[in-house]
């Protein structure tokens, strides 16, 4: 591709040919960077050796004895958060610079201490029946440690662990001993959870205070609250039991999908103009079949609504870049 580029600007007389040869000599010498190809590997290498562990504890329980097993885990999780604060930074609201192998020995702890508290309460029934507990205190950890070593992955971890720890605190037991997971109420737990992450994250854009984890509570914050909404809009269709009428949630998916687009302008990031797109489409699409069951007609406006809905994606993929603008892309 570069030789015909060339080639074509010295056919224009735009370029000589010893400065064709020295930018031909330069992009096939020029050094090519592996960092995001490595940090991938990195993450793959850490979650695989945290599951490897596991395994390999599981496949041995009977020979090492629970105390050795507890202890190994421990060791492990320890090692991790100590050279993590070994090489800690100074404490700051704006991104500092960490090593590489301080990241994710931070991650391993934090994954091999979820392992730790799993296995106390699977063999000795530690935390006993206070699950909250039991998810609270790990999460807790997370915040701490996604803050002070400035980690989106931990922070990622805790948010997580927040939202399991809403929704154990909220569910009666008759959710995980009968597996009753239909509960109105919890869609508007989640809602109001995402909601109000979302609003953390652009709070801390605003006052600068680790702007950079901004991100990562809108992301995660916009997708609970549109999976909720999503939820009550179909539970409401089926079921009486539904805190929100279907069409006034699918109407707030459109509207908060429309603010994921405004997001995704304003920080130039491709994922929030494909999530707004998606879930705007799906509540475009349930709203549509709900007048459609007024119209008689419907066979002939399905002719145009989908093909129309299909060149309407396709023009949204072509013009991605110059919806998000030209500037450096964050997320993806």
């Amino acid at each position: 591709m570069t030789e015909k580029i060339l080639a074509s600007l010295r056919a224009l007389h735009l370029i000589s040919a010893e400065q064709a040869d020295v930018i031909a000599t330069h992009e096939r010498e020029k050094p090519f960077s592996l960092y995001y190809e490595l940090r991938t590997l990195l993450s793959l290498g850490v979650t695989l050796l945290s599951a490897g562990l596991g395994l390999l504890i599981y496949q041995n329980i009977d020979t090492l004895g629970h105390g050795v097993i507890v202890a190994l885990i421990a060791l492990i999780s320890g090692a991790g958060f100590a050279y993590a604060h070994r090489q800690r930074q100074p404490f700051s609201w704006r991104a500092t610079p960490a090593s590489t192998g301080a990241d994710y020995a931070l991650l391993l702890a934090c994954l091999t201490l979820l392992t730790l508290v799993g296995y106390l309460q699977y063999q000795y029934n530690f935390f006993g029946s206070r699950y909250g507990l039991l998810v609270i205190l790990p999460t807790l950890v997370f915040f701490y440690c996604a803050y002070r070593f400035d980690h989106r992955g931990v922070l990622s971890m805790a948010l997580t662990g927040l939202a399991a720890w809403v929704g154990v605190s909220i569910a009666p037991v008759s959710a995980y001993t009968a597996n009753n997971y239909a509960l109105p109420h919890l869609d508007a737990v989640a809602i109001a959870l995402g909601l109000g992450l979302a609003a953390v994250g652009l709070a801390s854009e605003h006052q600068d205070r680790k702007k950079h984890f901004g991100y990562t509570y809108v992301l995660l914050g916009s997708n609970l609250a549109l999976v909720a909404l999503l939820t009550a809009m179909f539970r409401g269709s089926y079921e009486a039991a539904s805190f929100l009428p279907p069409l006034l949630a699918a109407l707030l998916i459109i509207g908060l999908s429309g603010a994921l687009y405004w997001y995704a302008r304003r920080t130039h990031s491709y994922i929030f103009v494909l999530l707004g797109a998606l879930y705007g489409y799906i509540a475009v699409t349930y709203l549509y079949f709900q007048l459609s069951e007024l119209n008689r007609d419907f066979e002939v406006t399905a002719f145009l609504y989908f093909p129309a809905s299909a060149v309407g994606v396709v023009l949204l993929l072509l013009n991605l870049k110059k919806i998000v603008g030209s500037h450096e892309q964050k997320g993806i």
